[in-house]
């Protein structure tokens, strides 16, 4: 027996297990059928050999188990690609099957300066995706629990809040240049304060996060609507250059870096540090374009006015304006939903602690993101269906996508084990959840052409950033009190917001239609009134 047991130890145990029960079903002490092995024991099998097949039933019971295992795993495997690939098909058809009536002709100094916004835009989405998806899982290996995770993630979005209305008054008043080259500068600080596991300095790595976040959301689309006004182009074009900076910014340059951040991470296994030093190259590189070939342009550049002025100013325009006030509200309910989702769907698809491949996960939410505003730029390319009109479709199954958490938690039964592969309840969450980002997809174009129309140029960037005001606070207190909130309840909010957006957006489309409707009566009044002049002379 003892030489039985130091020859086992030898032997990888996953080998041991599967070569024992092996042996336990293929072969008796005489190489008989395993069906007279009761025969054999009564007869001819020694006291040794009844030692040994307690050892081989358990070997052949975790053997089953294993195999079941891996069954499983290579079913979700399956699974995990199936949906990647189902929405690769989608994005290429639309992309390849887009005709003449859903490409708008252009000139070719518009196409150079569309190009060259895209490829600063898509570095500097290259820089903040690269984080993304391992700023949660760097905390933890630092050994952070999930509440002072939570205070992490406020920390970001409260400096985005107190900070964000400075800065961006300041790049209205500054230049937006400036502004982009300020943000470079302040997410290449953040991404080097990763490299230490001090809370402090972490919490302020958040912090700058916070301010470059604000920058990022206002200042490249204030300098690119004006650059574009300022060089006399069509109005409408303005819609292309929205539509693919986020089908490359928000979709292509995530899915590339999510799988770039997976191979520095886990094939080269740099640490989940890498992918925030990556992050910073590619903001030089940006940075250095940005001084190279961009011109300045301001909102109001006027001395007379400081900062205060400014942020009455932009109040102002907002109170007086309910068009504004709407697309502020519309903005911060469907934004703090999505940042909200950003925390949750982590432990929203591994609740037990299961195995999900997050780096791949992540990637096909961008390319459902990729999907969504490869749609918005078919939409934005005919005059109807009004932007105003379709975005409450959007809205409605952004809500019905994020309810799905809630509607499972009822009626699909949770598993009891730890570990393992996604469940048959994550699998449902994770195709809304890709419906959801889909509904991003079409939200970014949508909403930045609404901005376009509706908001002022002077204040373009300090209003942007009022509008992140309460998005901030609902996220500050939604992270908060992410531990007392169940998911289940947190999900139910962002739905119900969600469903609040679309019939906002609802109220907007009927104001822009009457104010429409009155601007054009006005207009043929005043031709009226100028046919009758000479008749009155």
């Amino acid at each position: 027996m003892l030489t039985m047991k130091s020859s086992l130890s030898t032997i990888p145990l996953e080998t041991l297990i599967i070569g024992s029960a092996s042996a336990l079903r293929f072969t008796n002490a005489d190489g008989t059928h395993p069906t007279k092995l009761k025969e054999n024991v009564n007869s001819s099998v020694d006291a040794n050999s009844l030692l040994k097949l307690p050892l081989l039933f358990v070997a052949y019971s975790v053997g089953t188990r294993i195999k079941k295992k891996r069954k499983r795993t290579e079913t979700m495997e399956t699974f995990y690609l199936m949906v990647f690939g189902s929405l690769v098909s989608l994005v290429a058809v639309l992309e390849l099957s887009k005709t003449k009536k859903d490409r708008i002709n252009t000139s070719s100094a518009f196409d150079s300066f569309k190009n060259n916004f895209l490829v600063v835009y898509s570095l500097m989405m290259a820089g903040d995706w690269l984080q993304g998806p391992y700023v949660y899982y760097l905390y933890s290996q630092y050994g952070f629990g999930k509440g002072e995770i939570g205070h992490l993630f406020i920390a970001g979005f409260g400096s985005s809040m107190l900070f964000g209305t400075i800065v961006g008054s300041l790049a209205d008043k500054k230049g937006r240049k400036r502004a982009c080259v300020t943000y470079c500068i302040t997410y290449i600080l953040s991404c080097i304060t990763k490299h230490s596991p001090q809370y402090k300095v972490l919490m302020l790595g958040r912090v700058l996060g916070g301010i470059a976040t604000s920058l990022l959301f206002s200042a490249f689309e204030s300098w690119l609507v004006a650059e574009h006004n300022k060089r006399g182009f069509d109005q409408q074009w303005l819609s292309i250059t929205f539509s693919k900076a986020i089908f490359l910014g928000n979709g292509l340059m995530a899915i590339l870096s999510g799988l770039f951040g997976n191979v520095l991470v886990d094939t080269l296994q740099l640490g989940p540090v890498a992918p925030f030093d990556a992050a910073s190259c590619f903001l030089a590189i940006g940075m250095i374009i940005i001084l190279l070939s961009w011109s300045e342009n301001y909102g109001d550049p006027s001395e007379s006015k400081d900062l205060l002025t400014q942020f009455r100013g932009a109040a102002a325009a907002i109170a007086a304006d309910e068009k504004i006030t709407l697309l502020g509200a519309i903005q911060s309910l469907f934004e703090g939903s999505m940042y909200t989702f950003v925390f949750l769907w982590t432990p929203a698809l591994s609740p037990n602690d299961e195995a999900i491949p997050h780096g791949f996960i992540f990637a096909t939410f961008m390319l459902s993101s990729m999907l969504g505003s490869s749609i918005a730029s078919r939409l934005l390319a005919h005059p109807n269906p009004k932007v105003e009109s379709y975005m409450q479709i959007v809205f409605v199954i952004s809500s019905v996508s994020l309810l799905l958490p809630v509607v499972t938690n009822f009626l699909v039964a949770p598993s009891a084990v730890k570990g393992g592969s996604i469940s048959f309840s994550g699998c449902i969450q994770l195709i809304g959840f890709c419906t959801f980002e889909a509904c991003v997809g079409i939200f970014w174009p949508s909403i930045m052409k609404m901005r376009s129309q509706y908001i002022p140029e002077e204040a373009r960037s300090t209003i942007m950033n009022f509008f992140r005001i309460p998005l901030n606070i609902f996220v500050c207190i939604a992270l908060y009190n992410v531990k007392a909130l169940p998911m289940t309840f947190m999900f139910g909010m962002c739905s119900i917001f969600l469903f609040v957006a679309s019939i906002l957006q609802r109220r907007l489309m009927v104001i822009a239609e009457i104010h429409k409707s009155r601007s054009q009566d006005w207009a043929a009044m005043k031709e009226m009134d100028s046919e009758a002049d000479p008749l009155t002379g």
